[in-house]
């Protein structure tokens, strides 16, 4: 089982129990074969499936099961990463997957001129799924062109992060288990708090974008940025469409002591670089947050949270990233078609 060193743990079970151990195996089997690449593909029930496959996965050794045995991945990263590419890889071998892994593009017929496409078109003879993270926010257009093995978007600039996602809302539903529940109990609602201009950090946005499924469990979504318009144009419409009730404020101070979830990241993609928002932002100990409160970050953090929040219970942060591998693994097995192999998993 997964064991954050610090921030309250989270544990799979509560979550289990609210279906009575019972996965939605019909909204994973959807998955099969297909690409995730914007977390518009998925909906509400298939985001709290892949939560309950999670859920058994982390409770219950299913390793023996071998479930992807005989599958090859292909970890592609032209950007750099650390908990991304190494949770994917975990995820792969311990359900006993091989793994063939490009850590860095510069290795890579990249360096020399090689089209994202050409490169697809390889890697349809080399493995059995295509994860890949790069900077072009059109990356994954490109190497779709060729590419016809299942492809997860592991990060493309500013775009899209969607397992990520998965991974933030996974660790939400194992702290309060209600919010799966198509009906949710009024005092089990929660307002979230979003720090950051979704419209260029793709974490940010995937998660917001989730979020905005979840309405009778999410009552309200505050998001507070330096930016007048930080949305941008992939999200316009579906927050047009949703009754989840959202505002927009520059002051984090007058707003945090109203939010049950404050979802942090400080990293955005703007034009072709990385920046830091701005510090006024910043959450440490003297932060006026709600008693009960949690903050999630994608990771990794710079200043905008302090490691004085690392030893209080308001970190969800360290058991957001301890849930990793399960997600992931929980992804992987729908994608390849392989949930007949887990033990565990009965029908709904």
């Amino acid at each position: 089982m997964a064991a954050n060193s610090k921030g309250p743990r989270l544990w799979p079970e509560p979550l289990l129990a609210v279906t009575n151990g019972v996965v939605d195996r019909e909204a994973l089997a959807d998955l099969a074969g297909k690409s995730i690449l914007n977390p518009r593909q998925l909906d509400r029930r298939t985001v709290t499936a892949i939560a309950q496959l999670a859920a058994l996965l982390e409770s219950r050794n299913v390793e023996m099961d071998k479930p992807l045995d005989g599958k090859i991945a292909i970890t592609a990263f032209f950007e750099a990463s650390t908990r991304t590419r190494l949770s994917f890889e975990s995820a792969v071998l311990r359900l006993d997957g091989k793994v063939l892994s490009v850590p860095d593009g510069q290795v890579t017929g990249i360096a020399k001129g090689e089209s994202i496409a050409d490169i697809g078109e390889m890697f349809n003879t080399y493995g059995d799924v295509v994860i890949m993270r790069h900077p072009d926010t059109n990356s994954m257009e490109e190497i779709s062109k060729n590419l016809h093995r299942p492809l997860i978007n592991a990060g493309n600039g500013s775009g899209h992060h969607p397992t990520q996602a998965l991974i933030d809302w996974y660790a939400l539903l194992k702290w309060r288990p209600d919010l799966s529940r198509i009906i949710c109990p009024a005092d089990k609602q929660i307002h979230i708090g979003i720090i950051g201009t979704p419209g260029s950090m793709r974490a940010v946005k995937s998660f917001l974008r989730l979020a905005l499924m979840f309405a009778g469990s999410v009552k309200k979504i505050t998001i507070i940025s330096e930016l007048a318009d930080p949305v941008g144009l992939d999200l316009t419409e579906p927050i047009e469409e949703s009754p989840i009730p959202i505002d927009i404020t520059n002051d984090v101070h007058q707003v945090l002591p109203n939010l049950d979830v404050v979802y942090v990241n400080s990293i955005a993609f703007l034009g072709d670089s990385y920046r830091n928002l701005d510090a006024r932002y910043q959450l440490d100990c003297n932060s006026n947050l709600k008693p009960g409160a949690v903050i999630l970050h994608p990771l990794a953090r710079n200043k905008e949270l302090s490691v004085e929040l690392d030893d209080t219970d308001h970190n969800l942060y360290f058991a957001q990233a301890a849930g990793a591998v399960f997600v992931r693994q929980a992804v992987l097995a729908s994608v390849l078609d392989r949930l007949d192999r887990i033990t565990g998993i009965d029908n709904a």
